[in-house]
């Protein structure tokens, strides 16, 4: 009984040496708000010019660590830096220039090193330069460890709170895949990705999604340059690049098994299934060029892959408009979006820029923003850009205007939809579609159904900003319809995407 006392004894008195006067409990984490644990304790005038270490453990499998810290005394002028040690190494040091850190595999913090996560024990690195004598300061470090990261946001609340219409390019590679620009002396190297966030921003764009092959590394890039481009949201996405076609992934930014074998379904899905179940989307990109040695693996030839597996289909592609001349060139997506919504998927046309140079000009095909899709989002955030996709409710402004603009609702008696809607029918039911058009002037409406482009239903444009009300009889087993707008050359310049029909 002496012998279990005294163990017991020293045991408590490790730990509480071990812990520097902190005190460590694991919280229960009902959601990604509450920390696995928080770290407790204080420092006094005995702390004066050293730096005290307070250990965590970190268990096996933690993709993500975030960790804040918080301390009182600061009106006396106390002053704690802050650092981090992983069970080998140092991963970094912020100093007093930071209360929040996060680290993956991918990217981290600027200061910290990303990386692995291994298990074992942590240290908080405390620094104090500066606690006047007599004064007691308590701090407090929330540790929030994530074995199943969701979407990566770079910022920790939205660029924009606001809802409404946001324009950005969702397709673009930097040098840590295959973007180029000019050196100082002109030479084309790998293209850093300051250049191609500089350039998203002199265009005036919302939000821009950088999607490099297969690569991680641009995430790093991006939570660095995120607070500078404050009004701009930055979302590392991915063009999962494959034997048997491309496709973009755009939330989360771990590892993305891009490694098919053949072009089964089965073996596609794998990779989107990782998308999907951390609440991000999949869209396929430039379906329609043929697979070869001119673009190796291009082209889309994964069939059959269940129904919502692919959120969005990039009908406009930058690249091929620029290699085409054309926005409704037989290499761009049109065939692979018209044939999924015919089968009774819900998925969203988008647009991309395809951008390998970040200096190509304002106005060039190509250009970043050119062409621009345009998302209706509940607010300016990564989040909000996903489930603004995935509604439906995006328009392709496709020479990437600021002052262009469409938006479809549909109504049969009091039943109404808006883009990225459905609208319950029967087969003998009589419609009315309103468009509202801005910046085409001299253009025309086009209305298409199911893929067929319905000539009777065409106006042209009278005005800048033009409400046009067709009336048209619905066809029994009509699917959906959208809208197209050209110029007054003919030169098609927005897309709407489409309201689906329900049977009643």
């Amino acid at each position: 009984m002496r012998r279990t006392f005294i163990f017991f004894f020293i045991v408590i008195n490790i730990v509480m040496l071990f812990s520097v006067k902190a005190q460590q409990g694991i919280q229960s984490k009902a959601n990604s708000d509450i920390p696995d644990y928080v770290l407790k304790g204080e420092v006094t005038t005995e702390n004066y010019q050293t730096y005290v270490e307070v250990p965590f453990e970190v268990p096996m499998d933690v993709k993500r660590l975030t960790i804040e810290l918080s301390y009182s005394g600061k009106e006396q002028r106390t002053t704690i830096d802050l650092g981090l040690e992983d069970p080998k190494n140092f991963r970094g040091w912020s100093g007093g220039a930071r209360n929040k850190i996060t680290l993956s595999r991918e990217e981290a913090t600027p200061g910290y090193l990303p990386g692995e996560l291994p298990s074992g024990t942590w240290k908080l690195l405390l620094g104090v330069p500066n606690i006047r004598k007599g004064i007691v300061s308590k701090y407090e470090a929330s540790i929030y460890l994530e074995k199943e990261p969701a979407i990566t946001a770079f910022f920790d609340k939205p660029i924009n709170s606001q809802e409404g219409w946001y324009r950005g390019d969702l397709h673009m590679h930097t040098g840590n895949s295959d973007g180029k620009c000019l050196s100082q002396s002109g030479q084309k190297i790998p293209c850093p990705v300051y250049r191609t966030v500089e350039a998203a921003a002199e265009r005036g764009l919302d939000f821009i999604a950088v999607t490099e092959h297969n690569a991680t590394s641009h995430a790093n890039a991006l939570r660095e340059l995120q607070p500078a481009f404050d009004k701009m949201l930055l979302v590392a996405g991915r063009e999962v690049t494959t034997f048997y076609g491309h496709a973009n992934a755009y939330g989360p930014t771990e590892f993305i098994d891009f490694k098919m074998s053949d072009s089964t379904s089965v073996q596609a899905k794998k990779w989107m299934d990782q998308v999907n179940n951390k609440g991000g989307i999949v869209s396929i990109n430039h379906a329609g060029v043929p697979a070869g040695e001119a673009c190796m693996g291009c082209g889309w030839q994964i069939e059959e892959l269940p129904k919502g597996t692919v959120s969005a289909v990039e009908v406009i592609n930058g690249g091929i408009m620029r290699e085409t001349g054309s926005a409704e060139s037989p290499f761009q997506g049109w065939k692979q979006w018209y044939k999924m919504l015919n089968a009774g998927e819900y998925v969203t046309a988008i647009g991309g820029s395809d951008n390998h140079t970040a200096e190509a000009k304002k106005g060039i095909v190509g250009a970043i923003g050119y062409p621009t899709t345009v998302v209706f989002m509940k607010e300016l955030s990564v989040k909000g850009m996903i489930d603004g996709i995935r509604s439906g409710r995006v328009f392709i402004d496709i020479e990437g205007h600021n002052d262009r603009y469409i938006a479809i609702f549909c109504t049969n008696g009091n039943e109404e939809a808006k883009m990225g809607e459905k609208l319950s029918i029967n087969s003998k039911d009589k419609m009315q579609l309103t468009v509202s058009v801005d910046g085409a002037q001299g253009g025309s409406i086009e209305c298409i159904v199911d893929g067929t482009l319905q000539p009777k239903m065409t106006q042209l444009i009278k005005k800048n900003k033009e409400i046009a009300k067709i009336d048209w009889q619905y066809v029994a087993g009509s699917k959906w319809i959208h809208v197209n707008v050209r110029d007054e050359n003919g030169k098609l310049i927005l897309v709407s995407n489409p309201i689906y029909f329900v049977k009643k």
